[in-house]
């Protein structure tokens, strides 16, 4: 009797597998839990991926509604959605670049080989403000408001749909006037 109890222990153990795998299938990777949100963007002191003399600071981000993005050269999805990144520049989206975990000569000639849609960019070499920030790896796009403070956080490409599904009403929710 007890040796035909023990064969049903992997069955059981196999099930539980199943519905716990079965219920991770639900979820979506993108919509992760922001440790900071409605929080103020976290105190930093940077150098600018363009000068490394000159330091940034809170002080230097925007006072109305604009987006962080995390990107870096080594990121194969950020060369995907920095076309698209261009496109929102034109149609005047304040972006804010955070260079992760980086070379500076590889992230400066990214920008001049493809363009740069960043309205000033922070040189995040240790990754200090983006473990600040929860990032998991990049892309990853913020939303931030006029006052400072973390309204949302995309994880993985920006495209027309994430555009228009997502960072845009919650920008606009933010105070951003198209």
């Amino acid at each position: 009797m007890r040796r035909r109890i023990l064969l049903f222990i992997p069955l059981l153990v196999f099930i539980v597998l199943i519905l716990l795998f079965n219920a991770q299938m639900d979820t979506d990777p993108t919509k992760l839990e922001m440790a900071r949100a409605g929080q103020p963007v976290p105190e930093f002191s940077l150098e600018a991926l363009d000068s490394p003399d000159r330091l940034l600071t809170n002080a230097d981000l925007p006072a109305q509604p604009y987006l962080i993005n995390v990107w870096a050269t080594w990121c194969p999805a950020c060369r995907v959605e920095h076309p698209y990144l261009l496109d929102l520049k034109k149609r005047g989206v304040e972006i804010i670049g955070l260079d992760y975990k980086d070379e500076r000569p590889k992230a400066q000639d990214w920008l001049k080989e493809l363009g740069d849609p960043y309205t000033l960019v922070l040189y995040d070499k240790a990754g200090r403000l983006g473990l600040d920030l929860g990032v998991y790896g990049a892309p990853e796009t913020y939303v931030v408001d006029s006052e400072g403070l973390l309204r949302y956080r995309h994880i993985g490409i920006v495209n027309e749909r994430v555009w228009q599904d997502v960072l845009r009403p919650q920008l606009i929710e933010a105070g951003w006037k198209p």
